[in-house]
């Protein structure tokens, strides 16, 4: 047997600016890294509340809704089933929504960061 190493395609490699540099370099680049990272924690606050209130939403829906909670669905109680497995599909659309806009938000910082 032969041994073979993968590896990215190089056409994909892009280069990496290191934050560190671009914020040692000038005054500047400390901006930009102090907007990145208040971009992000922001994003994280954002995304962190918006599921929290989805997920506090669930039982207050069952506590409004007459009959909803004594409701079953294949045996099961609704609300079993929407916290066991309606939350999945929130959760994984959070971190989607969440990845995606933090991979954007350091593709502009890096974007800044070349263009000086």
């Amino acid at each position: 047997m032969t041994r073979v190493r993968v590896t990215a395609p190089r056409s994909a490699a892009r280069p990496v600016v290191d934050s560190r540099e671009a914020a040692e370099e000038s005054e500047v680049g400390q901006v930009f890294v102090r907007s990145l990272i208040r971009s992000q924690l922001r994003l994280a606050l954002v995304v962190a509340a918006c599921f929290l209130l989805i997920l506090f939403a669930f039982p207050v829906l069952l506590g409004l809704v007459p009959g909803l909670a004594e409701s079953k669905i294949a045996g099961i109680p609704f609300g079993w089933l929407l916290l066991g497995a309606g939350i999945y599909p929130v959760i994984g659309l959070s971190a989607w929504l969440y990845i995606r806009t933090a991979a954007r938000n350091e593709a502009r910082y890096r974007d800044l960061a070349e263009e000086r």
